[in-house]
């Protein structure tokens, strides 16, 4: 009989007690020096009935950073900050990974050590605003790493997973999405480049591969987890045949026995789907984790219809942070307040109602 979206499931050693995974939602509430605060430690603390967390983007390094208030891993500060969260979703039996992200040309001198560049596969200047501490500001032409270069921003993620490890994490996912710097190098538009990282798609695939060596020498494969997203163009980037690229670079994937497999579907900005979804599911034989615009319904067909083993959750589970609770009873939903997303206090953060606060005042 097919798996339900409220039973187990085993992530290698790990059994989450249903396949509701929260998703990782930069929500830009670190301290200046992008170490968590304690008012991080309660919003992850209120959604820990979640099968799986995984914690919002951290930049591995200074040169990764690429907005205003976002927490790191790559300093003791940091990990302690992050350690605070660990062991309070620890003490609630819960489990959480962090995501590890390096923002490449999705970044403004503003937020770099000593104003410099952006870095890159290309320099192609991306469309669109970065959130700096002094407002959005147009991105830059960035700058192209040099082939010698890459060899340290490897460096950079494993010492980002080193210090993840040193928090407390149960495992870390690697952000090869949205337009970050992985994702410049595995598209064929943000990737013109000409030496061993450029070309083919074994050739841009590289820097994942190598990122994915040097992190699975301090933690085991089967807690390692990656997130692709094939057709997102979110972040001003795309690839000329997604459908085939992708299907090579997730065929490649199921030979390293991941932990998990993240696919975001679609486009975040339109939610269209125009890829064959079913096709990548089935060169992936790990655990495979779904997103984008699921409710309810949609992803308990994907569970019981083989299509997924688990479903993560965006925006619900920022204004739901009873979120596994009010599905499992059918319960109506909060809406997020958009203004509150990014940046902030309280407000739109932690002071969602649970559905039994809103009972209680309702009567």
């Amino acid at each position: 009989m097919p798996a339900g979206l409220f039973e187990p499931i085993h992530l290698a050693d790990l059994t989450l007690a249903n396949r509701i995974v929260m998703a990782p939602l930069t929500r830009n509430r670190a301290d200046r020096n992008g170490c968590p605060t304690p008012m991080m430690t309660t919003y992850y603390q209120q959604r820990a009935s979640a099968g799986l967390i995984i914690a919002e983007a951290a930049p591995v390094s200074p040169q990764g950073v690429g907005a205003f208030f976002t927490p790191g891993i790559y300093s003791e500060e940091q990990a302690a900050g992050w350690r605070n969260i660990t062991k309070a979703i620890h003490a609630t039996g819960g489990h959480i990974f962090l995501q590890l992200q390096h923002c490449g040309r999705i970044s403004h001198p503003s937020l770099l050590p000593d104003n410099t560049l952006p870095v890159a596969p290309s320099a192609l200047r991306p469309e669109g605003q970065a959130l700096t501490y002094t407002g959005p500001q147009d991105f830059v032409t960035p700058r192209a790493l040099e082939t010698g270069e890459i060899a340290d921003v490897v460096a950079q993620f494993q010492h980002g997973a080193k210090m993840a490890r040193q928090a407390g994490f149960d495992g870390v996912e690697i952000l090869a999405a949205n337009g970050f710097l992985i994702d410049q190098f595995l598209r064929d538009s943000s990737n013109q480049r000409t030496d061993a990282y450029g070309g083919g798609a074994q050739q841009r695939m590289r820097l994942l591969n190598e990122i994915l060596d040097a992190v699975i020498d301090l933690w085991p494969a089967n807690r390692v987890g990656v997130r692709l997203s094939p057709e997102n163009r979110f972040n001003s980037i795309l690839d000329s045949n997604p459908q085939e690229h992708f299907d090579y670079f997730i065929g490649q994937l199921d030979t390293r026995q991941l932990a998990y497999l993240h696919v975001l579907e679609g486009d975040m900005g339109t939610q269209s789907r125009t890829l064959d979804y079913a096709a990548f599911r089935n060169s992936y034989t790990g655990p495979y984790m779904v997103n984008n615009a699921y409710n309810l319904e949609c992803a308990q067909a994907a569970v019981t219809g083989n299509a997924a083993d688990l479903v993560a959750f965006g925006v619900p589970f920022v204004a739901n942070p009873d979120l596994v609770y009010r599905f499992e009873k059918n319960l109506p939903l909060n809406e997020a307040d958009a203004a509150t997303l990014f940046g902030g206090g309280e407000a739109g953060y932690i002071d969602y109602p649970c559905f039994s606060d809103e009972y209680d005042q309702l009567n």
